[in-house]
């Protein structure tokens, strides 16, 4: 006779809720439940031992269990992991509430929920439940369509979410089997293992380049196309420059002026001009594209644009916040066109002392776009195009970089990984993309003109109250995150000074240039940039830690960013001398564009992973030198050369031994042979496996 486990766990769970200051063991909890079933008997202690880890019950002393009992109720954002567990960080004990499988009750990654939070054992950690699921993430899933004749699944592309949609098979009879779909919850039973879903849309086939694009998009919730009705909108908007605007702006249209940008770039939203007053005084002009002279508030546009907040930029494509017509004609400071621009004027020495600054509207006329490479060249020869001029705004573009890192700005390098892609999608090569002097110079100016505009509402005036601003803030690093940080790197020889915020920009700069070429610095700076607090949107001002400004914005990028947008229109705003706007609603802005940054980059970075294992497919099979850029207590990371690409050898693949972590050394140690895996250590690996579809890519130590 099978007996039904789950029904009887429940039954056995009940017995201690029933019971919640009694002790039982599992002769006891047979007897109380009167089973006499001998297989039945033997499973109690499995079933004691499942109901303990997944914390609903504690083991006293060995074999004697008694109800956990409830701490607190508290409520937060459910935090999945990869290993399908949850957790809610609980600010009064200042840690992670672990909440098991069981104990999740339908609830998954992003829900708002509320827990209640088990008295904590000296054992186990702090372990919850969850009570009531107050606000579902409702934003439908990306996955793979699983048909068969009488119904289907959807396996998901998350990681984080556990288990598979069930389709009944008339809401998939449009699909074909495998197809990419995006796929909502619409219904969980409280007894159904699997949620209910709906296809919402259909992304084809997959494994094609554009589909998975696509998914990748819709798995962070970011749209992979623009409504043919906004692009309908935009052609509407009148473009002409007529005499009656240029009358309102300054000219800058017979002053030398320069777009710097990527060679593949279709939109310019920042330009340069450049005039010399004397031997030792020029004036220097920001012009950022005037977009919001096009864009009205709470025009259809405006409000798709405020929505998505951001453009997106993945390994292939830009999806936009703007309207095509807008990012890349209208508002895009081409060259030898007269173009509105919204600009930040200074008058500067050869020091990068300012003298003066003037901020308003303007119209300018690009004389000339250069790409990086074009300009580097210049500053490393002294030859082509304003050559003069190129050569001036490099040698103080370079004294103000040298000035903020001496201040206490930290320049943080970390190497980025790029593809050239065929027609098809495929990425037939890998390329590094290097921050050099022409790439500082536009930084470095563009800096200026956001620290300004900042500086302009944000700092206090005599008998004049506060106003409303939208500010681009960075937060000190937290002292205990950055004490782990240095007791890593002491590892390796390195370590920062702790002692004031100066000593550990200054430290960690000469940490990054110390790191150069070494097989460890990647692993390094990915570390050192986890344990900094992430940069936001919001109308608190508490200065930006990261560059060393007490007063910094976001202004020189409209056309990819809604809150530069907003700068724009607040900026205005105060320079015609109307009062401030309500915080609260553009804090709620603020927290929005913070939000769909974060989900753009974790999108980014996802279409380099994916192109990264599609990159390494057709070598399968192939021995590469690699180094170890991490390690976990399942597996070792290895950076593959030359392509600066992360695979993983799973310590379950390590034959002829047992292998712990030990966390004190970050070494991966053997248990017979006392071999040990650091980071750092030089690896021969071979490409055994390059999954696409879940985006990893397997390795295995080759013994030479």
């Amino acid at each position: 006779m099978k007996h039904n486990i789950k029904k009887t766990k429940q039954q056995v769970l009940n017995v201690f809720k029933d019971n919640p200051d009694k002790q039982f063991n599992h002769k006891q909890i047979s007897a109380y439940l009167n089973i006499t079933n001998q297989t039945l008997k033997k499973k109690m202690s499995s079933i004691l031992q499942q109901l303990a880890s997944s914390g609903q019950i504690m083991e006293l002393k060995k074999g004697k269990y008694q109800l956990r009992h409830v701490k607190k109720l508290i409520t937060g954002v459910l935090d999945m992991s990869a290993k399908h567990y949850g957790s809610i960080y609980c600010e009064e004990v200042q840690d992670n509430v672990r909440i098991s499988i069981p104990n999740l009750h339908h609830a998954l990654h992003g829900d708002v929920v509320e827990i209640s939070i088990f008295a904590k054992t000296k054992k186990s950690s702090l372990q919850g439940e969850v009570t009531k699921i107050i606000k579902r993430n409702d934003r439908p899933f990306v996955g793979t369509i699983i048909k068969s004749e009488n119904f289907a699944f959807v396996t998901i592309d998350d990681k984080l979410m556990p288990f598979d949609i069930f389709i009944p098979i008339k809401e998939a009879k449009n699909t074909n089997n495998k197809d990419k779909v995006l796929v909502q919850i619409k219904d969980w039973p409280e007894y159904a293992k699997n949620p209910i879903g709906k296809i919402v849309d259909i992304l084809g086939k997959a494994g094609e380049h554009n589909v998975e694009m696509h998914a990748i998009l819709a798995e962070f919730g970011l749209p992979y196309n623009f409504p043919q009705h906004l692009e309908e909108e935009a052609k509407k908007i009148p473009t002409k420059i007529t005499a009656e605007e240029i009358k309102k702006r300054k000219d800058f249209r017979n002053t030398l002026t320069i777009t710097i940008d990527p060679a593949d770039a279709k939109d310019f939203d920042d330009a340069i001009s450049f005039k010399k007053i004397n031997d030792n005084l020029f004036e220097i002009g920001i012009h950022i594209a005037d977009v919001t002279h096009y864009v009205k508030p709470n025009s259809l546009i405006d409000k798709e644009a405020e929505k998505r907040a951001t453009s997106v930029y993945l390994v292939d494509r830009v999806v936009p916040m703007l309207p095509e017509v807008l990012s890349n004609n209208v508002c895009s400071l081409n060259q030898h066109t007269d173009k509105l621009t919204f600009s930040v004027v200074v008058n500067m020495d050869i020091s990068g002392a300012i003298k003066k600054t003037w901020i308003g509207r303007t119209i300018i006329n690009s004389n000339r776009r250069f790409n990086y490479e074009e300009v580097q060249k210049i500053i490393e020869t002294g030859k082509g195009d304003y050559n003069k001029e190129i050569y001036v705004l490099n040698k103080i573009a370079q004294t103000l970089r040298n000035k903020r890192l001496k201040n206490g700005a930290i320049a943080f390098e970390r190497g980025e990984i790029r593809f050239n892609i065929d027609q098809t999608g495929k990425p037939i090569e890998v390329l590094f993309k290097k921050q050099k002097e022409s790439n500082q110079l536009i930084e470095e100016f563009m800096l200026i003109a956001n620290k300004k505009v900042a500086e302009r509402i944000g700092k206090p005036k005599p008998n004049q109250e506060p106003k409303t601003f939208v500010y681009r803030v960075h937060d000190a690093p937290d002292y205990e995150k950055l004490k782990q940080f240095n007791n890593f790197i002491l590892k390796f020889g390195y370590n920062i000074n702790l002692k004031s915020n100066k000593t550990i920009a200054n430290s960690l700069n000469k940490l990054f240039k110390d790191l150069k070429n070494k097989p460890e610095a990647d692993t390094i700076a990915n570390f050192a940039i986890r344990s900094m607090s992430r940069a936001i949107y919001t109308t608190e001002n508490i200065g930006h830690y990261g560059l060393g400004f007490k007063y910094y914005t976001h202004f020189t990028s409209p056309i990819r960013r809604y809150p530069d947008m907003m700068v724009h229109r607040l900026l205005q705003r105060y320079l015609d001398k109307k009062p401030s706007v309500k915080a609260s609603v553009y804090e709620e802005k603020c927290i929005h564009s913070s939000e769909m940054e974060q989900l753009a980059m974790n999108a980014e970075r996802t279409s380099i992973k994916y192109k990264s294992v599609e990159f390494m497919k057709d070598k399968v099979g192939e021995i590469f030198d690699g180094y170890i850029s991490g390690l976990t207590e399942w597996g070792i990371y290895v950076e593959i050369h030359p392509f600066k690409i992360d695979g993983m050898v799973l310590i379950r693949d390590i034959e002829d031994d047992f292998f712990y972590f030990d966390e004190e050394t970050y070494t991966l140690i053997a248990h017979y042979s006392n071999k040990k895996y650091t980071i750092g250590d030089k690896l021969r690996i071979k490409v055994v496996k390059a999954d696409i579809a879940k985006r990893q890519l397997d390795l295995q130590i080759v013994n030479e």
